[in-house]
């Protein structure tokens, strides 16, 4: 589960994400998901969501964190 796949991720689910500013660098924000903001069902460098924190970036990392 590598949050490329629409339909596996959730509102509720603590994932880890790169946000947009941290892309090269490739550091990852945990938090949970708010909204789910790509409407696509696959996306090759990941979903992009909205954590409940209020950040936005695309998932990396999901389930048991």
């Amino acid at each position: 589960m590598d949050g490329r796949n629409r339909s596996e991720i959730k509102p509720g689910l603590r994932v880890r994400i790169v946000l947009k500013e941290d892309q090269r660098s490739g550091k990852l924000t945990e938090g949970v998901v708010k909204d789910i903001l790509t409407k696509s069902p696959t996306h090759p460098h990941g979903i992009k969501v909205r954590l409940e924190s209020g950040a936005v970036g695309r998932v990396k990392e999901m389930g048991e964190l």
